[in-house]
């Protein structure tokens, strides 16, 4: 009988959970990624007791623009949150950006360990969400997310 050497096994395991599990960055679609984001925002905030965020329209076309805009720009940089709350006539505005995660959960997970980007992401009285997530031509991620309340 055959024996494997243990560092055989576990190579050929490893292997076998990347090919399964491993899914590259290419592969992942804006709706995907921006899907990713919403859901990990809220399984964060249901954990602290706060109500999940509802995806907004207004927004939404925000956080979609600017991404948009970082992205052909290749620059990190917040919008004027007096205009979206304005224009979506909203009392209160905030934003998370970011560029260069794989995945929407890997962004969420990176904006948890900043105390500004968790602070809004937290904030008890925020009710709407919109996620914008492009990529570059070299394919870098680059994304937006506004939260909005009207209380």
């Amino acid at each position: 009988m055959k024996k494997i050497a243990p560092v055989r096994v576990f190579a050929g395991i490893l292997l076998t959970a990347l090919v399964f599990t491993f899914t590259p960055a290419s592969a992942v679609s804006s709706g995907t990624y921006e899907n990713q984001i919403i859901s990990s925002s809220n399984v964060q905030r249901t954990k602290q007791h706060l109500v999940e965020l509802k995806k907004q329209s207004c927004v939404d076309k925000y956080a979609e623009r600017q991404a948009r805009w970082m992205a052909s720009h290749r620059k990190l940089q917040h919008q004027s949150m007096r205009t979206v709350l304005k224009a979506c006539k909203l009392t209160g505005v905030a934003e998370n950006i970011a560029y260069g995660y794989s995945s929407g959960s890997k962004t969420v997970t990176a904006w948890m360990r900043s105390s500004g980007h968790r602070r809004n992401l937290l904030t008890s009285k925020m009710r709407y969400i919109g996620v914008g997530a492009y990529k570059d031509s070299r394919g870098v991620w680059w994304v937006s997310q506004v939260f909005g309340t009207k209380k």
